[in-house]
């Protein structure tokens, strides 16, 4: 089959690799009809995340149809031959007890690789799709076929009659953002800021309004981003062109937000009118940090005192200059998880269904998966007023 391969540092390439096969008597094979490349790909495209090996297929927003299945994901019947699925990107076994309690994105059974993950966690993490050996070494779902395993676990059943487009983020930033705000506690009357107007945090955005937030605050400095942010009923702040505490001091009258997300994570944007960001860009590039902090900062600075700051942006190990004591003293809540995706799916189908929200939106590039290397690098460079790529197999 034709899958997108990573071979080293912004080297992606449209490969033939092995067609998948039935591992596990859980496992089921589908044919994918569509996938997207996520903002959290990046970091794999930059090598910012360790444990990937050339020739890893990658990808983790995917969904077709079921076309094999195991003996065991078979028989316990909710999942057959022929079904349209989505494919969440942590993939779950919903018997372990973090399962249980609805905590997913960290299942205990699943990461193949738990020693290594171990080393690097403390405790393994859930297994996910094409995102490096630390997670499993799963290939992912920029392929034009996918092996599941934990199959009747890991999938979300989806109608038919509702194009992919509409579907397809129920794997990753529809349920991601969702849970950004769920975390958040958002309650009606709060403001809510939300660092980040990429898709994730577009899908924030969104999911703070639907539950109620009296005024959400959006923050980045694409204008492309910053109009889709608006266009869903978001003030916004441009923080290349103004200072996001002047502002939002101006905007919650000098108290600051309720409830601060972070949906930018480890890469955020380096600029000289923001002295810190150049700070973290010089400590990574000489290895004595993993991620820029500048966003961490921002929010726990400007977050009200006793209100909480939900992260849900990826960031891969240690963080410098972390203001501890200010955060402990404002009493500030921390929430942070990959997403849980199945905990929030069956709601969120609903409310797709029921028109309160169409995903679709954030689609500004489609194309053939054979354009898939190209499209790694618009959207790498924001060119074209690239926000979100949805790729399709031949």
């Amino acid at each position: 089959m034709k899958a997108l391969v990573w071979h080293g540092k912004e080297d992606v390439r449209y490969d033939t690799v092995s067609d998948p096969e039935i591992e596990d008597a859980r496992d089921a094979i589908i044919k994918v009809t569509s996938c997207a490349i996520c903002g959290s790909d990046l970091h794999l495209y930059h090598n910012f995340i360790p444990a990937m090996l050339p020739g890893d297929v990658l990808g983790h927003e995917t969904m077709g149809e079921v076309v094999e299945l195991g003996p065991e994901a078979k028989a316990r019947g909710n999942l057959n031959v022929g079904d349209r699925v989505v494919i969440p990107f942590t993939i779950i076994c919903g018997e372990c007890d973090q399962c249980k309690r609805g905590n997913f994105s960290v299942c205990q059974r699943t990461n193949r690789k738990a020693d290594l993950a171990e080393k690097v966690f403390g405790h393994p993490t859930a297994g996910l799709f094409g995102y490096t050996h630390l997670t499993g070494g799963y290939p992912g779902g920029q392929a034009e076929y996918l092996r599941v395993p934990f199959a009747d676990a890991t999938h979300i059943k989806v109608p038919e009659g509702i194009p992919d487009e509409k579907l397809l983020f129920l794997s990753d930033i529809l349920p991601t953002g969702w849970h950004a705000a769920m975390q958040a506690d958002i309650q009606p009357g709060d403001t809510v800021a939300i660092w980040g107007c990429g898709p994730v945090g577009q899908m924030t955005i969104r999911s703070a309004i639907l539950l109620g937030a009296e005024q959400v605050i959006a923050i980045d400095f694409l204008p492309e981003r910053l109009s889709m942010a608006e266009a869903a009923g978001a003030t916004i702040i441009n923080f290349m062109e103004e200072s996001v505490t002047e502002r939002l001091t101006e905007l919650t009258g000098g108290k600051g937000p309720h409830k601060c997300i972070d949906a930018v994570g480890s890469e955020n944007h380096v600029c000289l009118s923001q002295p810190d960001t150049m700070y973290d860009r010089l400590k990574q590039i000489t290895l004595s940090e993993n991620d820029r902090g500048h966003v961490l900062r921002e929010m726990i600075y400007n977050c009200r005192p006793a209100g909480v700051i939900s992260i849900i942006g990826v960031y891969t190990g240690l963080v410098d200059k972390f203001p501890i004591g200010i955060a402990m003293n404002k009493g500030i809540t921390f929430r942070m998880a990959q997403a849980h995706v199945n905990r929030w799916t069956d709601d969120l189908l609903h409310r797709i269904e029921d028109e309160q929200i169409d995903p679709s939106f954030v689609i500004t590039h489609k194309r053939p998966l054979s354009a898939g290397p190209e499209m790694y690098r618009t959207f790498r460079d924001k060119q074209d007023s690239c926000i979100k790529v949805m790729l399709q197999p031949a």
